[in-house]
């Protein structure tokens, strides 16, 4: 039990003293990773294993989403496509459907790998990425 406090603790303290950009980072990591535990826990056929990661899936894209500043014009783009990813979460929830978690964690990949050269271009560049989020 006191392992699970420790981990906690660090775990908030690590979030609240990141960087914006590493968070915008960490929430991509986690959607991918609860994508492909789904996938797994759908194959092996483990129902609740799968509605808690989609469901984990689904509280990201919602965050992101949340977070959004609509100042810049990318950011509404950045909307239809975080709705169009949760609605397919929800169908692929519903059916338990490994195709639809395909096609969002495809989406999910090219989100991170595009932040993590951002971020790489925005460092030799010496500056914080540039991001539409608030």
């Amino acid at each position: 039990m006191a392992v699970n406090k420790a981990y906690t603790a660090y775990k908030t303290a690590s979030v609240s003293n990141s960087k914006p950009e590493d968070l915008v980072m960490m929430l991509y990591t986690g959607l991918v990773r609860f994508i492909m535990q789904a996938q797994k826990a759908i194959e092996a056929d483990e129902i609740e294993k799968a509605h808690e990661n989609i469901t984990r899936a689904q509280n990201i894209i919602a965050e992101l989403e949340a977070s959004l500043n609509m100042e810049y014009e990318i950011s509404h783009n950045m909307m239809l496509l975080y709705d169009y990813l949760y609605r397919r979460l929800v169908d692929a929830n519903v059916k338990k459907d490994r195709g639809i978690l395909d096609e969002v964690l495809k989406f999910a990949v090219e989100f991170r790998d595009t932040w993590i050269q951002a971020i790489k271009n925005a460092k030799e560049e010496g500056q914080a990425p540039k991001v539409a989020e608030k």
